[in-house]
């Protein structure tokens, strides 16, 4: 059982907020691929968004150790009504895959973009950059916030002519995570045909990663 720790002239409280504000380099960038298809067949739609679909996946897969995860996200194909006439006539049939790619490795990840809006009905969305969850980044802040909490208990403790005795408490407020997790500067563009697709120069975005802490101290005595 805890036992509460009240105030007392012989043992007096100061309780403090610690906070820490840090500007890194993101550790990981993500991008969505979207693969269409459309045709009169749905036989002939699947196949080609089969087909692009795995041509798709082939390329990601290629760049190796700089992909951290590739996922599948979800799948489509449905039916287009025709505009006029009755009954369950179709128009057409729409097919799409979403997929997910990770990259730890920015210089790939400029020239996988374009080799991926290269492909036949293909659109980009992204990148957006992001720490790992299990960054240092993330322990730093902590760190930083339980020191600034500590300083600044010592520095009122020091302006009563005292020091600081033992630490009662001390908890986390809250860590902010990076600003704009998976924001930052979007781009998205669907294939084009062009012979060599230059390499898409991207700069990543510093990711802004807070934490705050309390602290509630003990003091010794002061002689007021």
């Amino acid at each position: 059982m805890t036992t509460a720790h009240h105030p007392t002239p012989e043992a007096p409280q100061v309780t403090v907020r610690g906070e820490a504000r840090l500007e890194v380099d993101p550790e990981v960038a993500r991008i969505a691929i979207t693969v269409s298809a459309r045709g009169t067949d749905r036989a002939g739609t699947l196949a080609d968004l089969t087909r692009r679909n795995g041509e798709a996946l082939a390329l990601v897969r290629s760049y190796g150790d700089a992909v951290e995860k590739l996922e599948t996200g979800t799948l489509s194909l449905a039916p287009e009504p025709a505009r006029h006439g009755r009954g369950e006539r179709v128009r057409a049939y729409q097919g799409r895959v979403h997929l997910t790619a990770e990259l730890n490795d920015f210089t790939a990840l400029g020239e996988l973009t374009t080799r991926l809006a290269d492909l036949d009905q293909t659109r980009i969305d992204g990148p957006w950059w992001a720490l790992r969850p299990d960054s240092p980044q993330h322990a730093e802040a902590r760190r930083r916030a339980v020191g600034e909490a500590v300083q600044r208990a010592r520095a009122y403790a020091e302006a009563l002519g005292t020091g600081l005795a033992a630490l009662l408490e001390l908890s986390d407020t809250g860590l902010v995570p990076p600003s704009a997790p998976m924001g930052g500067a979007r781009m998205s563009f669907a294939a084009e045909t062009v012979d060599t697709p230059p390499a898409m120069d991207l700069e990543p975005q510093r990711q802004t990663v807070t934490a705050e802490v309390a602290a509630r101290f003990t003091m010794h005595p002061p002689k007021l």
